[in-house]
């Protein structure tokens, strides 16, 4: 149902940030500011580019919205939080007591190829998404739209009756509960129009209907997508999508230390390139010695936030006191060394679940402690639970990439001068993610893991981590975590359609979650982007933690 974060990033990123978020800083001074013409480059580690919205994970600010429109957007800026406004339609109006969403779609509004996107076209992209051929992309809206949870998409001549279309610029969706976030929902990629019969082709993947400011022109497998202007795209109805460039050039299947290499040369087309492949200690060495570099590094100020994962179903740690322990216990310091370098590098110490940059979080901290942990603290509290000599023989399984195995070993150390010894399991991602998400019973007793909400809402943080629904068979409940009534509260706080009262729900769930100690909150991670000399309007905002792809131009 979610995207697959607990293994790595949506996105691959340049893990740095010596320079302070968002440093774009020219000659001037000034943000360098784009200007329309030219081509932009993106350098890509992935081999392939997915434009099947029915299958696609990409947030909204990311590649799939060149090509597709959906019937809402994402309004990120630096500095403040984002907020759902018109794409495709309206914001949506509840009625029902929020069971029922109206979009109204906007007027002039055409597929690369001339056709009018209507809202029958909207109908048929998310039919689509119910299709067993089609699986892979975001599920929110299965479970909530009326008789979802049995429909298997339109190929087979059935209709989804819970989505109505009584003229060809409204669409109506009946919910099986009341959900506030709705208008979130339909910023996916699931929301964006297919005409009404197309989709079925073995290539739409590669050749879509395009609806965003430019269509795909040309895909070669392996080493290039070429994305050129719609002519039928309306700026003036678009106020998410810049459209500056006259073309982008994807590169596929490249090495991540050739992308931080051609990049830190910064020559020939590289200078109106940005790249998203990770860089290794060396290369941001070299990236931190470099002046242009590292005056051309973008760096956010926060992101997914990254925790110790507790099974509260497994032995001692089903002791809620047990798991407060852990708080105390845990060193992050010394996990942000080991996750970067040092604290700067790696993002501010996390106190709650709720990201910074989601609206209605609240800033606390339940277990008040040094940077470096209070491990004496920590034994206080498990001899009061009734271990005065600790524990021991934990199992501590992780996802052998991205770093983990040096992130475990500084948990561990740290655990161990509180008296919790454990025995580190590392696992290829598939076996991990078999015995994590997928597994109806677990046999570990922590882990780590990180997660990026899949939009702009607090409901996208904590509900897939805590309600017990999302334990096993694929969810992310990974500390398996079961408690009544912080699910009737999610179920409550869902239902909420006001955003300000809804914020105000989640704040209190975060808080009570953390009183019970599911997970360790570590670090917020940082995410650091380096782009080329004439790249212009390069951005990170509050949220998410990665380059609004809508926005970047070519400057003169």
């Amino acid at each position: 149902m979610y995207r697959k974060k607990i293994l790595a990033a949506a996105l691959t990123v340049l893990a740095v940030a010596a320079c302070g978020a968002n440093d774009q800083k020219p000659a001037g001074g000034q943000a360098a500011k784009a200007e329309k013409g030219g081509t932009l480059f993106i350098l890509s580690e992935g081999k392939t580019q997915n434009y099947d919205p029915a299958k696609s994970s990409s947030l909204a600010i990311t590649s799939l919205g060149l090509v597709h429109r959906r019937l809402t957007g994402w309004l990120n800026a630096e500095g403040k939080e984002a907020k759902v406004i018109p794409d495709l339609a309206d914001t949506g109006k509840a009625s029902d007591d929020g069971k029922t969403w109206t979009f109204a779609l906007k007027e002039g509004q055409k597929f690369h190829d001339g056709t009018p996107i209507t809202s029958a076209d909207v109908k048929w992209g998310v039919e689509r998404s119910f299709a067993p051929a089609f699986s892979g992309g975001l599920g929110y809206h299965k479970q909530l739209l009326v008789g979802g949870a049995d429909y298997r998409g339109p190929f087979e001549g059935k209709e989804l009756d819970s989505i109505e279309t009584p003229d060809a610029k409204t669409i109506v969706f009946h919910l099986t509960r009341p959900y506030g976030d709705w208008p979130w929902i339909a910023s996916m990629p699931a929301f964006a129009p297919v005409p009404k019969g197309k989709g079925a082709e073995p290539d739409y993947s590669e050749h879509p209907f395009a609806s965003g400011p430019y269509q795909v022109a040309e895909y070669k497998k392996g080493v290039e997508v070429k994305l050129t202007r719609n002519p039928s795209w309306d700026k003036a109805t678009d106020e998410i999508r810049g459209g500056l460039p006259d073309q982008i050039l994807i590169k596929l299947g490249l090495d991540a230390s050739v992308v931080s290499q051609r990049l830190v040369a910064d020559s020939g087309d590289d200078q109106f390139a940005f790249g998203s492949s990770f860089a290794s200690p060396a290369q941001l060495s070299q990236i931190q010695t470099n002046a242009s570099a590292k005056q051309r590094l973008v760096t956010s100020k926060t992101g997914a936030l990254a925790y110790l994962a507790l099974n509260t179903q497994k032995g001692p740690l089903a002791n809620p006191k047990v798991r407060q322990a852990f708080q105390y216990a845990v060193d992050k310091s010394s996990y942000q060394i080991a996750s970067a370098g040092n604290a700067a590098l790696a993002g501010e110490a996390a106190t709650t679940l709720i990201t910074q940059g989601i609206a209605g979080r609240e800033q606390f901290d339940l277990y008040s402690a040094p940077p470096n942990g209070d491990q004496e603290k920590a034994k206080k509290l498990l001899a009061e639970a009734g271990f005065p000599n600790g524990l021991e023989n934990l199992d501590f399984v992780f996802n052998k990439d991205n770093n983990y195995t040096e992130k475990a070993q500084a948990v561990q150390a740290a655990l161990l001068k509180a008296g919790i010894k454990v025995n580190l399991r590392p696992l290829e991602s598939d076996a991990y993610e078999a015995e994590t998400s997928l597994a109806k019973d677990a046999k570990y007793d922590l882990t780590l893991a990180s997660w990026q909400p899949d939009f702009p809402s607090a409901n996208a943080n904590i509900q897939p981590l805590f309600q017990s629904s999302e334990i096993g068979g694929g969810g992310y409940n990974i500390s398996r975590y079961n408690n009544p009534a912080v699910d009737k509260l999610i179920e409550e706080a869902q239902a909420t359609i006001d955003p300000a009262e809804a914020g105000k729900k989640w704040a209190a769930i975060d808080r009570k979650i953390l009183e019970d100690s599911p997970v360790v909150p570590l670090i917020y991670t940082r995410n650091s982007f380096l782009h080329g000399s004439k790249v212009g309007d390069f951005f990170i905002a509050d949220f998410p933690a990665y380059p609004n792809y809508l926005q970047v131009g070519i400057t003169k």
